[in-house]
């Protein structure tokens, strides 16, 4: 990479290129849909795709550099998440929600993460892992103080279940919940909670005195709750990610969740919000795609567009030909849950698939784009930093692995 005097401002999403350098335009965007996908879908589910497709395009790829680089969470585009429904969109309208279909609710979320993996993050954690129990598992009257508030960002959620020493076993989980009179008193430390230092309110799962995993809901600000952030990632910058540390913390019996006991409240969370990534990523993945063929019709050696190049034109293809696979991936995932009749194996090769397409096109991007690849004149490092912990967080791509490894022969590779 050749010296230079002039700098490239983070402070715009594009940053300032050198004279003559191509840079990308997220104005022009094209997403690729090579079989011809919105033909599958209806009327509604596009025309609310494009509302925040040009929502992210308007409002986010302006700033979100300039956050990330300065690892900031634009706070201010809170009420803007609630009126374009992103907080909790396939939740009923009757506690707020947007009333959406599961495959509408995956096209806000790709179109969320084709702006940040850490801004898709917060709105998967709202609707996904706090509303989503509240709702299933949360009696009447914690259904109506939290939901609402959550729907319209008046209020922020976050989820605690990994902990320090227990991530992939949440079976080994060591916060503890032992009734005391009337009320109930929690210990313990739960990690990479994204939203925890700026929530008001968390949903942690504990063990009681009989070992029986329980849900509760948690105010931050009360005695014995401290949100410290984890400042010191390469990754998801843009969002706030946090631990949840409770020391002796006394809750009322009306914090517990009471429609749930065992491991399976917080692992159908997981579920939903695990959802929610596989069209995520497929955003992420969007997103990098354009910017190399942007870049690759636009940017002149030898005489030519390096698109013009064979070698660049197969990076190319190879990028629209994963990046249609995820989508009637993602599309048959959608109809299926919708139809209720999705299993959580089904979402955990999308998962896997989708994870590991990004990660891939993310990469072959940013070599498309040569040394101006690492630069925030393009987003995408930044999307190949964010994807590193997307690939990793709500089931890592090995622990999918076995899950539909067992689904298919019927083995347990766990122990």
């Amino acid at each position: 990479m050749s010296a230079s005097n002039k700098t490239i401002d983070p402070s715009t999403s594009n940053g300032t290129p050198e004279t003559g350098t191509p840079t990308w335009d997220s104005s022009a965007f094209e997403a690729p849909d090579f079989y011809d996908l919105d033909a599958l879908l209806p009327d509604e589910a596009k025309a609310v795709r494009d509302e925040v497709r040009a929502f992210v395009t308007d409002e986010v790829e302006p700033i979100i550099e300039k956050h990330a680089q300065r690892a900031e969470f634009p706070r201010h585009l809170i009420p803007a998440f609630a009126e374009q429904g992103l907080l909790g969109p396939h939740l009923p309208e009757k506690y707020g929600g947007g009333g959406h279909s599961n495959l509408v609710y995956g096209l806000m979320m790709q179109e969320v993460e084709r702006g940040d993996s850490g801004l898709r993050s917060f709105c998967s954690v709202t609707g996904s892992l706090v509303m989503y129990p509240i709702l299933r598992y949360g009696s009447e009257a914690q259904k109506e103080r939290w939901l609402p508030q959550l729907a319209q960002g008046e209020a922020i959620g976050c989820f605690g279940l990994t902990e320090p020493e227990v991530g992939s076993n949440p079976a080994e989980m060591q916060t503890r919940a032992r009734r005391d009179g009337d009320g109930w008193v929690l210990d313990g430390h739960k990690r990479w909670s994204t939203n925890a230092s700026i929530a008001d309110v968390a949903v942690i799962w504990a063990k009681d005195e009989d070992d029986v995993v329980r849900g509760f809901l948690v105010e931050t600000d009360r005695d014995g709750v401290s949100t410290p952030t984890i400042d010191d990632t390469w990754s998801l910058r843009a969002a706030v990610t946090s631990e949840v540390v409770l020391d002796n913390v006394r809750v009322p019996d009306a914090a517990v969740l009471p429609h749930v006991d065992g491991l399976k409240g917080p692992l159908s969370c997981l579920t939903q919000a695990r959802y929610g990534i596989c069209w995520g990523v497929v955003g992420a993945a969007m997103a990098c795609y354009d910017a190399a063929r942007q870049h690759a019709v636009n940017r002149k050696q030898f005489d030519q567009p390096i698109g013009n190049f064979q070698l660049i034109q197969e990076r190319l293809v190879e990028m629209v030909q994963e990046i249609t696979k995820a989508q009637l991936l993602n599309w048959r995932l959608g109809t299926l849950k919708d139809e209720d009749t999705m299993r959580p194996q089904q979402v955990s090769l999308a998962k896997r698939n989708n994870c590991e397409m990004a990660l891939e096109v993310a990469r072959s991007a940013r070599q498309v784009l040569g040394g101006n690849g690492v630069t925030s004149m393009y987003p995408v490092m930044r999307h190949m930093a964010n994807l590193e912990s997307v690939i990793t967080y709500e089931g890592t791509h090995e622990v999918h692995t076995l899950v539909v490894g067992q689904d298919v022969t019927g083995l347990n590779a766990f122990t």
